[in-house]
């Protein structure tokens, strides 16, 4: 039964390495992913503002061309309605400066509407751009820093790796589901703690229950956390033998 402990805590001392290798990282490889989602979502955005803006101001020279070509016509039918001979020419004239006169009209009235827009657009792209800016540089840092802190710990946990599926294989199948089970069903992944002073994760441990864990002879298990409670002993053996 002492092999069956210590294969245990063998297990958990490496699990428990290997969680403290990850929260190293962090939430990094989230904060990156969501990082790349913003810098594409401002990108887009970007795009779609520059875009408009082309549009718009094709749309606004073409406008300028027509008010240029409508006060032509206007002086051009004005001139003619000096020189006609009845009223129905005169009338057909006037219609065509009407009509010349409103297009004009149309003409500045989205023309107004254009400059609003761009203006409205300028701010809103200085913004954004801004903003893609300090994504990006936010990006670069917390890339790095992720970059740095793999390659730090990767040949370290490639080495972890390899000794838990050895450790991995020691454990019977009952003990391992067990474990597990546990493991799974915490938050800190601890299903094998060390008792210390004669307690279990701060909590006291009746004396029956303290001298059964001393003796090693058995598995004991906490009622207040779940876990399994093991002597000191069995963590510093594998301190021992996995010292990665």
């Amino acid at each position: 039964m002492k092999d069956v402990i210590q294969n245990l805590a063998n297990l958990q001392y490496i699990d428990s390495r290997i969680d403290e290798l990850s929260r190293l990282r962090g939430d990094l490889p989230e904060e990156i992913l969501d990082l790349e989602h913003d810098i594409e979502r401002t990108k887009s955005i970007i795009n779609r503002l520059e875009a408009q803006d082309v549009e718009l101001s094709h749309e606004r020279n073409n406008l300028e061309l027509d008010l240029q070509d409508s006060a032509a016509l206007i002086e051009k039918y004005e001139a003619q309605q000096m020189s006609v001979r009845n009223n129905r020419e005169y009338d057909a004239l006037t219609k065509e400066i009407e009509s010349q006169k409103q297009a004009s009209e149309n003409a500045k009235s989205r023309l107004e509407e254009i400059a609003l827009i761009l203006e409205e657009s300028g701010r809103k792209l200085e913004t954004m751009k801004a903003e893609l800016t300090e994504l990006q540089a936010t990006y670069d840092d917390k890339k790095s820093n992720l970059t740095e802190v793999i390659n730090k710990t990767k040949s370290e946990e490639e080495e972890l790796l390899k000794v838990r599926a050895d450790a991995l294989a020691k454990v019977e199948a009952r003990y391992l589901k067990s474990y597990e089970r546990l493991r799974n069903g915490l938050n800190n992944g601890i299903a094998v703690v060390a008792m210390e002073k004669g307690a279990c994760l701060g909590m006291m441990l009746p004396p029956q229950v303290q001298n059964e864990v001393r003796k090693m002879n058995k598995i004991i298990i906490d009622e207040n956390s779940g876990r399994i409670v093991v002597d000191p002993e069995f963590f510093e053996n594998a301190r021992k033998e996995f010292a990665i």
